[in-house]
């Protein structure tokens, strides 16, 4: 996903994405345990991506993002 995907999305939105990509990570990492993880690079992309979300919603949280976009709250 694109940093300007994710700074046009709202706080909810943000949260739903970052609770999806944890639980898709976990299952991938589970995959890997057992050996059937058809691309190890996915984890990668994800995990990447998590950090992104979160960053926006730091962002979100400490205002550096008007408030236009987080009045979905």
């Amino acid at each position: 996903m694109r940093r300007e995907e994710l700074r046009e999305m709202s706080a909810k939105e943000l949260e739903s994405r970052l609770l999806d990509n944890l639980e898709e990570l976990e299952n991938l990492q589970f995959q890997k345990a057992l050996q059937q993880l058809e691309n190890p690079l996915r984890i990668r992309h994800l995990r990447r991506e998590v950090a992104q979300v979160k960053t926006a919603l730091r962002g979100i949280e400490l205002g550096l993002r008007s408030t236009s976009e987080s009045e979905d709250n």
